[in-house]
């Protein structure tokens, strides 16, 4: 299957053809993908977050479900049903679009809290339980939501239990002027995302995601990591620290990272690279922090900043 970063270029160059001048954003993607976790995007309308997701599904030969969520979704309308067979005399489960190894959920915070948690042991565990019946879902599984902010009309606000289980948060921002150009001159009868070919597919991913273990972590590198989570569950601004789930993403993230730049070992760089997107979203500010218009990230800039990296060398064990 050639090598890990070889493959991953590929991809990355493949979505680019779809979306441009959002390489960070991109890689990133892939990453989860990668890791078989799960991507928040969070943006204003209208600066291609749908179109990042079906990019990725395109460019992986996988199954893809896309879920609109709105106000009067049920949570049947994403897991499946059970049907009456008539002819048969029994039921029969008619799969939801969960069932995929891509999922692209549309706008998820306009749907309720109810249908929201339709997601969450599929998220979680990779799995869906329904009439006493639990369903695994094949691996690659990586749910890609989509969201409006907060503040605009006809939103709810995702509990902290579901944001804890994607393994990242992102934001697409406005392209640069030369990118958006590019965007009108390629802009033709076609959408540039239906002329993207697949260059992977799902033994691919599998495979991908088998090499993280070979990544080395030395025990520095752990005790930093654990450091910076430490100093999440302490920090005086926040109500909620860093979880043991989110400890664990950034060290795989960190390794699929470093797997994409052609290292078979994690620096510190890695996981302060990653810490914006991973870490955030999984922190909870205190009331008075909020008031002060303190922010998770800005806590995550400087815990970062303040807890000591690690000088042993990176394949230290």
């Amino acid at each position: 299957m050639g090598r890990f970063d070889e493959q991953f270029k590929l991809i990355h160059h493949n979505i680019e053809q779809a979306v441009k001048g959002k390489g960070e954003v991109i890689e990133l993607l892939i990453l989860a993908l990668v890791c078989g976790g799960h991507v928040l995007i969070e943006d204003v309308p209208g600066v291609g977050k749908t179109t990042l997701g079906k990019a990725l599904a395109r460019s992986v030969e996988v199954s893809f479900g896309r879920i609109q969520f709105t106000p009067d979704l049920l949570p049947v309308d994403i897991t499946g049903t059970s049907v009456f067979n008539r002819a048969s005399g029994t039921f029969e489960f008619r799969p939801g679009p969960v069932f995929s190894n891509i999922v692209l959920a549309d706008e998820i915070n306009r749907a309720s809290p109810k249908a929201q948690s339709a997601l969450l042991e599929a998220m979680g565990e990779q799995q869906v339980t329904l009439d006493g019946v639990t369903r695994r879902l094949e691996p690659p599984f990586t749910v890609i939501a989509t969201q409006n902010p907060l503040e605009y009309e006809g939103t709810y606000p995702l509990p902290e239990s579901q944001m804890d289980r994607f393994l990242m948060r992102l934001q697409v921002g406005y392209p640069d002027r030369g990118s958006e150009d590019s965007i009108l001159v390629g802009r033709g009868a076609q959408e540039p995302v239906d002329l993207i070919e697949p260059v992977a597919d799902a033994a691919v991913v599998r495979w991908m995601s088998e090499q993280l273990e070979q990544v080395h972590v030395s025990g520095p590198l752990r005790s930093y990591l654990l450091d910076v989570a430490a100093a999440t569950r302490r920090h005086p601004g926040l109500a909620l620290g860093l979880s043991p789930r989110g400890v664990l993403a950034v060290l795989r993230l960190a390794r699929a990272r470093a797997a994409a730049a052609s290292r078979d070992y994690v620096t510190p760089d890695d996981i302060k690279a990653l810490a914006p997107a991973v870490l955030p979203h999984r922190l909870l500010p205190k009331p008075d922090s909020r008031v002060r218009g303190l922010q998770s990230s800005d806590i995550v800039t400087e815990i970062i900043d303040s807890v000591p990296m690690p000088r042993q060398r990176a394949r230290a064990v």
